[in-house]
């Protein structure tokens, strides 16, 4: 089977058409890691009657215990299908042993460092190759602090970022009886005894996460720990960059609440960037953490905010916005 890439094996898995969207699934397989069964699904979304270039790429990455269906339902709802229908080319990745990406043989192992260093360049090369042009990238939750991740060590280039969205992305909130050490080697004894943190167990979502990330946040949070790996400070290298940021973050949201969100906004470099609280304050619903991206309410306050920041990410986005966008689109 002839690679739908120059750079490395892709296959193309499906080309459905799902209502008036097109639906095309690839699986990369890169090799580019350590571990070389590591395979990766990417959805492509757009418009099935739309002939010639598609639009401006975008590429959704999902949070934790997720998959491609945060951003796109079988019943063809989400802000991913939003976007497709508004002309943009929407790529969705899942994470290893997410959705339709396996389970790779160290799964166990899986951790930020590695989505950040093989993955996310892949990701980016690939969508970069097929669109002829810079993604623009949308984070939610782990997703988004991996995208922080991924640029904050240099890993993605940022010839591959046109610009970074982050909804409910923070790296410092302190768990403070982890900064004890022995209550630290505890918790990672104990997790060592496990291969997975179950989402449906706990009523997270859909999938499971593997201990590794769970053992990586012990480290980030222990005593002398950073956001980074034992090669590089990510914290510190995002000072370094100068992408166009839009950082959200929910009044309601208690897991990563909005002043962890402001300190990484604060610490990422240049001066092309906005925060953005989502509360009744600033003329929204009190999204939380989920809902500020999948309800009801965030297809009328969000989505047509995201359309209008991703249209020109130097333009300031507000409550506001969203009402310009309906008089516009009425007339």
């Amino acid at each position: 089977m002839q690679s739908s890439s120059t750079q490395f094996p892709v296959a193309l898995l499906s080309a459905e058409r799902r209502g008036d969207l097109s639906e095309d699934v690839y699986r990369i397989k890169a090799g580019n890691s350590p571990d070389h069964s590591v395979e990766l699904a990417v959805t492509r979304l757009g418009l099935a009657d739309q002939h010639g270039v598609q639009g401006v790429p975008v590429i959704l990455l999902h949070g934790s215990f997720s998959n491609r269906r945060f951003w796109y339902s079988p019943k063809g709802i989400g802000l991913g299908a939003y976007l497709a229908r508004a002309g943009f080319d929407v790529w969705i990745p899942e994470m290893r042993g997410h959705g339709l990406s396996p389970r790779n043989r160290d799964w166990r192992q899986n951790r930020v460092a590695d989505y950040a260093r093989y993955d996310l360049p892949v990701i980016g090369a690939f969508v970069h190759e097929k669109a002829g042009q810079a993604p623009r990238w949308i984070g939610h939750s782990l997703g988004g602090t991996t995208l922080a991740a991924a640029l904050g060590s240099g890993y993605l280039a940022p010839g591959l970022v046109a610009s970074v969205a982050l909804f409910g992305t923070q790296v410092s909130r302190v768990y403070w009886p982890l900064k004890v050490p022995p209550v630290e080697w505890g918790a990672r004894m104990l997790l060592k005894r496990f291969a997975q943190i179950s989402g449906s167990r706990l009523k997270r979502g859909p999938e499971d996460e593997p201990i590794g990330l769970a053992l990586e946040s012990l480290r980030w949070n222990g005593l002398f720990g950073r956001f980074g790996d034992k090669d590089r400070d990510w914290w510190a290298g995002l000072a370094e960059v100068e992408v166009p940021l839009l950082a959200v973050a929910g009044a309601g949201d208690f897991q990563d609440p909005v002043w962890a969100c402001r300190k990484l906004f604060g610490q990422w470099g240049g001066d092309s960037k906005q925060f953005l609280r989502l509360g009744r304050e600033e003329g929204f619903e009190a999204f939380g953490h989920v809902d500020m991206l999948v309800s009801k309410p965030a297809q009328a306050q969000v989505w047509p905010l995201v359309e209008s920041w991703l249209r020109d990410p130097l333009v300031p986005v507000h409550a506001s916005t969203v009402v310009m966008e309906e008089a516009v689109a009425a007339s």
